[in-house]
């Protein structure tokens, strides 16, 4: 285990181990505690009663937040065909084409941060799925990524639309924002990300769902929120 420095366990200190907040308590413990020298990212953390390993049981979903995630503008790659390009070009699209990115991506472009295709390009767009893949880039029709509606997806990953999914532990880590917003703008983000999730419950999973939850900023211990106050 890394050694940690000074001003994380002063931080450290003043989070009473075990204790579990309210959101509106965690939200204003992490500006507390608050000690790094940039905008950090608040990160929620949510244990679920889950068997990842099941199909049945993949808690996956996207929720555009109230308030988007602040941050530089994510730069968004569309690959389509004939009038779909210049729609995603007119709707904001960074750079839209067709095979000329699927060429530029196999010689090892990535510069962006979301990629959106249309259903008749994923033919071509599947063929990059080993460097996209690792890379959480390749589109997806669960999370709005293939689609005919290029004007929306485009909006919606500008906005702030954030992807959730449990991973092999039965844990979700998803970004809700900035320490630098304001209490009320981190509260809404939080909530609707939670509720989200909750609503994404599969039928067929047993005993207790939410099992733990946890927020935290990049640099900062995590502090715990009550998840009993969500069932």
């Amino acid at each position: 285990m890394a050694k940690k420095g000074k001003k994380y366990l002063a931080a450290f200190a003043k989070v009473e181990p075990g204790k579990k907040h309210t959101l509106e308590e965690a939200i204003s413990k992490l500006k507390e505690i608050k000690f790094a020298n940039f905008d950090e990212t608040v990160e929620l953390t949510m244990w679920l009663g889950v068997d990842p390993r099941k199909a049945d049981q993949l808690v996956r979903g996207t929720i555009v937040l109230p308030h988007g995630l602040g941050g530089k503008a994510k730069v968004v790659v569309v690959i389509a065909q004939g009038d779909k390009i210049r729609e995603a070009e007119e709707a904001g699209a960074d750079l839209a084409g067709g095979d000329d990115i699927v060429d530029r991506i196999k010689g090892g472009w990535l510069d962006f941060d979301a990629l959106i295709a249309t259903p008749d390009m994923m033919g071509k767009v599947g063929q990059l799925g080993k460097i996209l893949g690792p890379r959480g880039l390749m589109p997806n029709p669960k999370t709005g990524t293939v689609t005919m509606d290029v004007r929306t997806a485009i909006q919606e990953t500008k906005a702030g639309k954030v992807e959730y999914r449990v991973d092999k532990t039965g844990v979700i880590h998803s970004p809700v924002g900035k320490i630098s917003f304001d209490d009320a703008k981190l509260l809404e983000n939080t909530r609707a990300l939670i509720n989200a999730v909750i609503k994404a419950k599969p039928t067929t999973a047993k005993g207790r769902y939410l099992k733990k939850i946890n927020v935290a900023a990049t640099m900062s211990p995590g502090v715990l929120l009550d998840e009993l106050s969500y069932v």
